[in-house]
């Protein structure tokens, strides 16, 4: 049997109701005028031959298209002229009263219903205009709430809030006037004491600063000046990086500035400053029982530190890790030198004559640390050493967030400011600015100690 298309309606035919429009009254099919009502049925305009199509898709695409049964019934057109000749109203989602999910009426719209003529959008009734022409593009954010009439101010030394000026900073780092977060202390830190100052930085590309420092000056028992700078870079893959470098630094400079001052061989304070500095960094890794069970892929806090003491007539450097101390004479005619040797895998390649230099740092193995300070290390080996230097210059005690932009002691020295040992602390902007400049990423801590220690910088710090 031979399948028919579908023939359309023809023109002169009318389109088939079910109901009559005007008394809903069943219809038969043929029929043109309703039998209850003698509505002509002629009169009834057909329905619009295609209409757009909109691409939609998920369950919006399920809520425009209309039922099943929708589809067949034609209905008729709205009038545009009501029956007196005047335009036909036309309602508005806005015209018409509104609740909220609770039943609540929601209040009318300020100032009455938009204006004739206002641009509304005719498929929802929303205005795309400003009132009055008077709100602004972007909307401020709140102000932080005053501080009360009659409030204490905080007493001196009080940490206040960077945003309303007014606030006490509480523990957790919170303005508790107008509960700003406060920036962390440690993302950058500048100190000056006496005659050598240090800057510490986050960079560019950590979350966090797990880089720290210790400076001081005291007077040994002669009554000789003494400079003591300390610096330390946590290690990224222990647990607590940031408190090991912390609290090592803070060891090691209160070892130096207790036994400097009785006459204790600076070489031998260096040593016993990088063994007080392992118990502190220990001392963290003495958790509540079990705690490790838990979390047993995270090694003990750890960190790398190296330090030097400046005297009028010597010079000390301690180390353990990849953090290093560098010579820059005032002279630069005569060569800078490093005064540190890793402990480093590249180092061991080294030492070993299995690789140069150039190879050994440029393997992806190169920073792997083979000394640290805390509970998991092999074995502590504090390593110092004592100079003499012929000529007055500058140390520079450092992580390796600098030396990986400078890593030869020439390429350091033509970065250092010729006036480091005049303003130490411009120097040490400079040195951390040019690591920033290289890429910046990972944490950089420089310190810069004039040598050899000048006559002011006497005295306890």
């Amino acid at each position: 049997m031979m399948s028919q298309m579908p023939q359309p309606p023809q023109p002169s035919q009318p389109t088939a109701l079910s109901r009559c429009p005007s008394c809903e009254e069943p219809l038969e099919s043929g029929d043109r005028f309703c039998g209850a009502c003698g509505y002509d049925l002629s009169a009834v305009p057909p329905r619009p031959g295609d209409s757009p199509t909109l691409t939609l898709s998920g369950a919006l695409a399920a809520a425009q298209l209309p039922p099943p049964e929708a589809a067949s019934v034609d209905w008729p057109r709205a009038p545009e002229t009501s029956s007196s000749g005047t335009p036909a109203p036309v309602h508005l989602a806005t015209d018409l009263p509104g609740s909220d999910s609770g039943e609540t009426p929601l209040p009318p719209l300020p100032g009455g219903l938009p204006p004739t003529g206002s641009p509304v959008s005719p498929a929802t009734g929303v205005r795309f205009d400003r009132r009055d022409g008077g709100e602004p593009d972007e909307y401020p954010l709140q102000a932080p709430v005053p501080r009360p009439a009659g409030a204490s101010t905080p007493p001196a030394g009080t940490k206040v809030c960077v945003a309303c000026r007014a606030g006490r900073v509480d523990l957790d780092g919170y303005c508790e006037n107008c509960g700003h977060a406060q920036p962390r202390e440690r993302d950058h830190m500048e100190d000056e004491v006496g005659p050598l100052a240090a800057v510490t930085d986050r960079g560019l590309r950590h979350h966090r600063n797990e880089d720290a420092y210790a400076i001081s000056h005291t007077t040994l028992p002669d009554r000789a000046p003494a400079l003591v700078a300390i610096v330390c870079d946590g290690v990224s893959s222990a647990t607590r990086p940031d408190e090991a470098s912390l609290a090592a630094s803070r060891a090691a400079g209160d070892s130096l500035m207790a036994a400097l001052p009785q006459g204790t061989h600076p070489q031998q304070a260096m040593h016993d400053a990088i063994i007080a500095a392992s118990h502190a960094v220990n001392a963290l890794a003495d958790e509540p029982g079990g705690a490790r069970e838990h979390t047993p892929h995270q090694n003990s806090p750890a960190c790398t530190l190296v330090g030097s003491v400046v005297t009028p007539t010597l010079l000390v450097v301690g180390w353990v890790g990849d953090s290093r101390a560098y010579w820059v004479p005032l002279d630069r005619s005569a060569a800078p030198a490093r005064l540190t040797e890793d402990d480093s895998w590249a180092a061991q390649m080294v030492a070993a004559g299995l690789m140069n230099e150039a190879e050994a740092y440029a393997d992806e193995r190169a920073h792997a640390i083979t000394g640290w300070l805390g509970a998991d290390a092999y074995e502590l080996e504090p390593h110092t050493a004592s100079f003499k230097p012929d000529r007055p210059g500058v140390v520079v005690v450092c992580t390796d967030g600098l030396w990986n932009y400078a890593e030869a002691a020439d390429e350091l020295a033509e970065i250092l400011p010729p006036d480091a040992s005049a303003r130490p602390l411009h120097a040490a902007r400079v040195l951390v600015g040019h690591a920033l400049d290289g890429g910046g990423h990972d944490n950089v801590t420089v310190a810069v100690v004039p040598f050899p220690a000048p006559s002011q910088g006497a005295g306890s710090a």
